[in-house]
């Protein structure tokens, strides 16, 4: 398939050349469907020759040299050679068309990326030792990296991101870099940050990128709250390392993603690294020597609703994340696991769409080295699945809801929409939770003589 693209471009007088990841990712062995070329033609010359090769197109990226098309599974995106560079206060990046492929190969973001094969006679081009870097498992950049990342900052980000894809170790004088350039990373949007940041929780070694953007800085602007928990650090061994304790949490929470259906799932990854984020700001050490922290769950889930705003995530990823924050304890709450079925019905109806991740998580919270007390803890959260499990066969948890709608309400107590009703139905969704499932003439007789004695009050 490639080569038959690269004989149309050829038949045309242009050069065409596979390139970056999909190059690196065939060395690795790693699948792939999405092909990313550079070509001598100029865009308009590209979309002419694809228009005929391919079998949808799609011009998007056309400011940036960049034409896409489909062909059977695989998606395919051809660039003009190309060099681009941020001004010192710039967001967006100034494109200017290159001449050679080797002017293209240097200015991509490291030497792994920064290979190609020609086609159609596919010979390899590696003029930056992308190859002995793949085997040896190091990100260094083509260039100096100090002149990478003034072209494009993001790349510091895409340096962590890779080496929590990968595994790689990232060149020491990248990391030496990185420390000197994080304040750059301040010019790009938070729309291109926050999708490095998912892309490199969802890797298969997220710790390493974490790691990275902490010791490098780029955290204290990107995501300053995972820096606070290292400065969280009690040197009088009161209470343990939460920076440690959090990417532990994320790890074991990453080991349970079975229960969610496999794969990387973002939501659950970032509430684990994201919920004792409010430790720093309650913490308060007592005369006896103790430490609390009351009430970082709530804190802490503010916290994540401000963060995730400033990066411009969805409001369904704000809302699922943060409340698995505000909701991380709730299990502790309950002591040995003495649980009443309202409690049960409680937890439920709480962690509402998001009851799975909240098993995810409260188990991974558990980081002890006591094994008898891990195992407690265990046995007693696998009781209490049970328990939702055997309420829910019950009760229809999932369709938590009281005996009487809003109109019956209305037309039993004669009244208007209002205030009323829905104290009326806050009254009628704690006899639901308290006592399970009422009919609709129980349910109405209490709702009556709630509000006669409610009445009679006033």
């Amino acid at each position: 398939m490639i080569d038959s693209l690269g004989e149309a471009f050829a038949a045309d007088g242009h050069e065409l050349a596979l390139v970056g990841g999909p190059v690196r990712d065939a060395m690795l062995g790693r699948p792939h469907n999405d092909l990313d070329f550079t070509t001598s033609a100029r865009p308009e010359e590209t979309e002419k020759i694809l228009r005929t090769w391919g079998e949808a197109l799609w011009d998007m990226g056309r400011d940036f040299g960049t034409i896409g098309t489909r062909k059977g599974p695989w998606q395919v995106e051809v660039t003009t050679y190309r060099s681009e560079a941020y001004s010192a206060d710039s967001r967006k990046p100034e494109v200017a068309y290159g001449t050679s492929l080797a002017d293209d190969l240097v200015r991509r973001d490291f030497t792994v990326n920064a290979m190609a094969v020609r086609l159609p006679g596919r010979e390899v081009v590696d003029l930056y030792g992308g190859v002995v870097d793949l085997a040896t498992r190091v990100l260094r950049t083509p260039g100096t990296p100090e002149d990478s990342f003034s072209d494009d900052p993001l790349r510091m980000m895409r340096a962590a991101r890779f080496a929590a894809q990968l595994g790689f170790e990232v060149a020491p004088e990248v990391v030496a870099a990185m420390k000197d350039m994080a304040s750059r990373i301040s010019i790009i949007s938070a729309e291109r940050v926050r999708d490095e940041l998912v892309k490199l929780i969802c890797a298969p070694y997220p710790r390493r990128g974490l790691t990275l953007l902490v010791e490098t800085g780029l955290a204290d602007l990107v995501l300053p709250e995972l820096t606070a928990l290292r400065m969280e650090r009690d040197e009088h061994n009161r209470h343990k390392d939460v920076y440690e304790h959090t990417l532990t949490v994320l790890e074991q929470s990453i080991d349970q993603e079975s229960r969610l259906g496999g794969g990387p799932d973002f939501v659950s990854r970032f509430a684990a690294l994201m919920h004792d984020v409010g430790k720093p700001r309650t913490r308060k050490f007592h005369d006896d020597g103790t430490v609390s922290f009351h009430h970082h769950d709530v804190v802490g889930a503010k916290m994540t609703r401000k963060r995730m705003k400033a990066l411009r995530f969805s409001n369904d990823e704000i809302e699922a994340v943060s409340k698995l924050v505000e909701l991380h304890l709730r299990f502790h709450g309950y002591g040995d696991g003495d649980w009443t079925d309202s409690a049960v019905r409680r937890y439920v109806r709480d962690a509402g769409d998001q009851l799975q991740r909240l098993h995810v998580l409260t188990r991974a919270d558990c980081t002890t080295r006591n094994r008898r007390k891990a195992d407690r803890l265990a046995r007693t959260y696998d009781a209490l699945e049970a328990r939702i499990e055997r309420i829910s066969e019950e009760e229809e948890l999932a369709a938590l809801r009281p005996a009487l709608d809003g109109n019956q309400i209305m037309s039993l107590l004669d009244i208007p929409p209002g205030r009323d009703v829905g104290a009326a139905y806050k009254f009628l969704m704690d006899l639901r939770l308290d006592e399970g499932i009422l009919s609709e003439d129980e349910a109405a007789k209490r709702l009556l003589d709630w509000w006669a004695e409610r009445d009679s009050m006033r």
